[in-house]
């Protein structure tokens, strides 16, 4: 029988985030990747989005590691989450290895994982796969691609990556690396789907440099500069700007402040001495020599810059005296709280630069131009793009058949895809449970679909309680019912409507045969029943209808 490798993804299809990618050769498995997703706005009280491991847990004795491609919560968010369930060492570069650590600590599994880092360029055996690691650039520092070797052939896995000629780090992605691959022979190829809308090629981090520069020179403000955290090579940038103009810059935010820690321990970012501060010293300076970088730019409502424009935030208040620079895009989904932030600072009279046109942030994916380099220099025979919403797939199939791909030989696979290959042939016919698990506070999982639409409920028309009073010896009402309702109406102003209410309920109950009143669940059956159709009626709205019979 022909040897098979299995390729399931279990996250990062028909969505942003969440991605995971399990791979299964020889009766063994590799995951590559392990991260969040947001939650949506109909997601109430959830705090984020994990991928389900159900075939993972189901198959654990045959796992053999965790492979990190690099450090954004779309491919580490969920690791703590996922290794309570499953233990298995991970494997990834330095920083991603400093990043994760963090997450480790805060869920106490530091001591009971084994983290292993490797550089760009080592390989790593794992069963009967070898997992070659591979630089790329991306907008944080030490991401790699992985070429997966097995006997029956090489699979490229490009993680998120683009094209920089001039990286901040000196560190060009290893092109010769992949072409190499190309002339020994691709089996298929898996590439990150996030910018293949965009023809052409992604700028470089080094244009955002230049324009912080232009920006800081002769500016006689304060500034406050947002940007990801994660984007070490961009604050590295603000820094240097902030040291060439005379300025010193403090740090605002928990994750900034970790990710500064992280990046300057392990030497991926240099401070020019004496330019940080404590941001509760760097307030006495003159404002034209202050910068303060924060964490806030997708207008995260715990975030320091959110918490700066409400007139929350303990140390810094703003006012005409700031320049704020937004250095990010929305993520998409995030603009309406992108622009409520903004607005706020405009309405405190701050200079406030978030125009894309002054090149305040550049993408870390490839354009469509940078993804024909990549299909071009591996000459896969099979390829399935990754990590993107539907018409992102479907447009990476097609510049993957521009490039001369048999259509046959592409997969644009779902989550829970087991997608099989042979040498010669690729076929998706069966499937896994891939769906979402919601994680709420210290709950993963506890809040499913049911409780979800209950929340949807409560937040749409709010909910109407019926206490029923009925006694225990011939099951009658002993009083008119009490009916209290939260988010639905205001009682004051509807007594009518609650009267009416109280009125159907009793002769509900009233109208009910004997044997059937001695049953609580029939008469909280029949109340609801009765209660709904009338409100939906009256009001047009479906609130939450919650009987309850209490027998004295």
């Amino acid at each position: 029988m022909a040897e098979k490798l299995k390729i399931i993804p279990l996250g990062g299809l028909n969505e942003i985030g969440k991605n995971m990618t399990a791979y299964e050769y020889g009766g063994e498995i590799i995951v590559v990747d392990c991260g969040m997703a947001f939650p949506g706005d109909d997601m109430y009280g959830i705090d984020c989005v994990i991928p389900d491991v159900t075939y993972l847990i189901k198959n654990r004795s045959r796992l053999r590691g965790l492979f990190i491609t690099h450090g954004h919560e779309d491919h580490i968010g969920a690791i703590p989450y996922v290794l309570k369930q499953v233990n298995m060492p991970i494997y990834c570069t330095r920083f991603t290895a400093g990043l994760i650590k963090l997450k480790l600590q805060e869920h106490r599994l530091l001591d009971s994982t084994k983290l292993v880092t490797v550089e760009a360029g080592q390989t790593v055996k794992a069963g009967k796969f070898q997992v070659e690691f591979i630089h790329v650039n991306h907008s944080i520092a030490d991401s790699v691609a992985f070429a997966i070797h097995t006997r029956m052939g090489v699979v490229v896995h490009t993680g998120d990556f683009k094209i920089d000629s001039t990286p901040i780090d000196g560190e060009v992605i290893d092109l010769a690396r992949f072409g190499a691959l190309g002339k020994e022979g691709v089996l298929a190829l898996l590439a990150d789907s996030t910018n293949v809308e965009r023809p052409g090629y992604t700028m470089s981090e080094r244009m955002v440099g230049k324009t912080f520069q232009r920006q800081f020179t002769g500016c006689k403000q304060r500034i406050i500069v947002t940007t990801f955290a994660s984007n070490v090579h961009r604050i590295q940038q603000i820094i240097d700007a902030a040291a060439a103009c005379g300025r010193k810059v403090a740090v605002t935010g928990r994750s900034m402040e970790n990710i500064m820690k992280v990046s300057t321990e392990l030497g991926y970012m240099k401070i020019p001495k004496g330019v940080l501060m404590d941001i509760n010293r760097i307030k006495g300076l003159p404002p034209q020599q202050q910068v303060i970088i924060t964490t806030g730019s997708q207008g995260e409502e715990m975030s320091a810059l959110y918490r700066m424009a409400f007139s929350t935030h303990k140390q810094i208040d703003i006012g005409p005296q700031d320049k704020v620079i937004i250095s990010a895009s929305a993520i998409p989904g995030n603009e309406v709280t992108v622009g409520r932030v903004i607005n706020e600072l405009f309405r405190k009279g701050a200079d406030v630069v978030y125009d894309k046109a002054d090149m305040l942030h550049v993408s870390g994916h490839a354009c469509q131009e940078e993804l024909k380099i990549i299909h071009a220099l591996t000459k896969p025979k099979f390829f399935i793009p990754l990590h993107g919403e539907q018409r992102m797939l479907q447009i990476h199939k097609r510049v993957a058949e521009a490039m001369g791909m048999d259509p046959r030989n592409i997969c644009v696979a779902e989550n829970g895809s087991v997608i099989e290959l042979t040498t010669k042939h690729m076929k998706c016919e069966a499937s896994v449970p891939a769906g979402e698990v919601f994680v709420d506070g210290s709950g993963v999982g506890e809040v499913g679909a049911v409780v979800l639409n209950d929340r949807k409920l409560l937040a749409e028309d709010g909910m109407v309680v019926v206490v029923l009073s009925m006694s225990s010896h011939d099951h009658r009402l002993l009083c008119e019912p009490e009916i209290v309702t939260r988010g639905f109406v205001y009682v004051k102003e509807s007594e009518e409507l609650l009267q009416e209410l109280r009125e159907l309920a009793m002769s509900t109950v009233d109208g009910m045969a004997a044997r059937r009143r001695k049953d609580d669940n029939e008469v909280c059956r029949a109340v609801r029943s009765a209660v709904s159709s009338y409100l939906y009626k009256h009001t047009k709205r479906s609130p939450m209808i919650i009987p309850m019979v209490t027998k004295l």
